[in-house]
């Protein structure tokens, strides 16, 4: 419950309201306990009350149960009987606005975002890339700007990735290796995303952040993002989260302190987003965490132990509420120690003990004071949320999806030349070309065979004819002897008679 600058979250047997100060919201904070420990509505309480305060919310619904707070809550015995012991008679069972986003555009509004903008980092950690292959991503995503060529969606990408991989010794020297083995990982991964129905995600028309920066008549719009299928794919689900708050840090400008924030922003399941992650990434990480409080961001993590999170960020949550943990392994016992040494201790009880023996509903909580200093821990029973708790049917929720101001707006796909086009158009010149200059190569073949066959046909003809010239000419000499023997054979029967005529006269 949200008043004067304070959202009431809970209450001491003695008495003692503890309340989250609006002012320290974006110093971050984190819920954590056993699965069925009440972590949902501790959620679902400080986002109604964030709401009621005008700060716009976003969180996960991974179960479906979450989208009660669209629906007034319902008076019960349980209800009534806890509000009781809170002590607390002016409780208002109400709805809260509510907006449905969903990935795959079933549940709620599609969320889309270009290839691009979700860039080679986030889109590394969906695909399950290791640093060299985020590596040779990062060079083709590089090349595809050098080239002024817009990657929109997943068949941008994967024809940009051929095209770089069938060019890549023209592009080594420039850009650095670019390998067969680790483009290949990459389409293969592209493809196993796509199965995933991932593909909807990539492309136009790209969400506007500021979709989720939105009040209705005063309040916080609460922007419920449908999980159930998306967190079946739980690489998907912490990538994608980890999208927006790259999107909302990038986009949000610096505006130091606030009286309030500007939006608050839950993730749930929070171990996802750091399991297995390489410290190179990590550091990112951290440094957003930092300074996304600067842009009036507060971010908080719902997660089973508080060790699911990384010290240095773990040290940037100012606001924690700890449920009960279960203690049957050497490993859980440790998880209860870190999550005890995490808060400041209360000489009144053994932080450890209280830890094991919170029941379901009731928890530990320490706040950030005026001063910014974490408070004592106190244990305290958590007050039930305003909204209905549960699932709602498809019907309510298409009315509050269909009388949304935003209805219409991300429902289509938009296409517009990308580097699909671009680079089809290239491919195809290219092709064209090659093709031209194998049509012109093989002509000139042709032709070059052509007239080597004539060539050799003119040198046969003119040998032929110098043939026949030289046998003619031999006939002729033949005939001539033959004719100068002839004549000089009548020559000399005549000297012969003429000298014998004389002699015997």
């Amino acid at each position: 419950m949200y008043s004067n600058g304070k959202i009431l979250v809970g209450k001491t047997e003695e008495g003692k309201e503890l309340n989250l100060l609006l002012d320290k919201a974006n110093r971050h904070g984190v819920i954590s306990g056993a699965s069925g420990s009440g972590k949902t509505i501790t959620l679902k309480v400080m986002a109604e009350s964030f709401s009621d305060s005008g700060v716009p919310v976003f969180l996960a619904d991974v179960k479906g149960d979450l989208a009660g707070t669209a629906v007034e809550g319902e008076e019960s015995e349980a209800l009534n009987s806890r509000l009781e012991k809170l002590g607390i008679d002016n409780f208002e069972y109400k709805k809260f606005p509510v907006r449905f986003w969903d990935l795959f555009g079933i549940g709620g509004h599609p969320i889309r975002a270009t290839v691009d903008s979700v860039g080679p980092e986030v889109l590394s950690m969906m695909l399950g890339l290791n640093e060299t292959q985020e590596g040779n991503l990062a060079i083709v995503f590089r090349i595809a700007k050098d080239m002024e060529m817009k990657l929109d969606d997943l068949k941008d990408l994967r024809l940009m990735l051929q095209y770089v991989a069938n060019n890549r010794e023209e592009y080594t020297t420039t850009y650095g290796n670019i390998t067969p083995q680790s483009i290949g990982v990459i389409q293969r991964s592209l493809l196993t995303l796509e199965n995933q129905g991932a593909d909807q995600f990539f492309g136009l028309p790209e969400l506007d952040i500021h979709d989720f920066l939105t009040q209705d008549e005063g309040k916080g719009v609460i922007n419920i993002l449908h999980s159930v299928e998306l967190f079946k794919s739980p690489d998907l689900y912490a990538s994608f989260l980890l999208w927006l708050l790259y999107k909302l840090f990038n986009t949000m400008p610096e505006v130091g302190d606030l009286e309030k924030p500007k939006m608050v922003f839950f993730f749930d399941e929070a171990h996802l987003l750091f399991k297995d992650m390489p410290a190179y990434r990590l550091k990112t990480i951290i440094q957003v965490v930092k300074l996304i409080r600067s842009r009036g961001i507060g971010l908080y993590f719902i997660s089973q132990a508080i060790t699911d999170i990384p010290d240095d960020i773990l040290s940037q949550l100012g606001n924690r509420v700890q449920h009960t943990l279960r203690a049957y392994t050497p490993s859980e016992q440790k998880n209860i120690r870190a999550a005890a040494d995490s808060f400041r201790s209360n000489p009144k009880f053994d932080t450890k003990e209280a830890i094991e023996g919170l029941g379901t509903g009731e928890a530990l909580i320490s706040f950030q004071n005026e001063k910014g200093e974490p408070e004592i821990v106190e244990k305290a029973t958590i007050l039930p949320p305003q909204s209905k708790m549960g699932v709602i049917d498809d019907i309510t929720r298409n009315k509050v999806i269909n009388n949304s101001l935003i209805v219409g707006k991300y429902d289509e796909a938009l296409e517009r030349d990308s580097a699909f086009e671009e680079l089809d158009k290239l491919l195809r010149e290219k092709l064209e070309a090659e093709e031209k200059a194998a049509q012109e190569a093989q002509e000139a073949k042709e032709k070059a065979k052509q007239e080597a066959a004539e060539e050799k046909a003119r040198l046969k003809e003119e040998a032929q004819k110098e043939k026949e010239a030289a046998k003619k000419n031999d006939q002729i000499k033949k005939l001539g002897n033959r004719m100068v023997g002839n004549a000089v054979s009548q020559v000399q029967r005549k000297v012969i008679n003429n000298i014998l005529k004389n002699f015997f006269k």
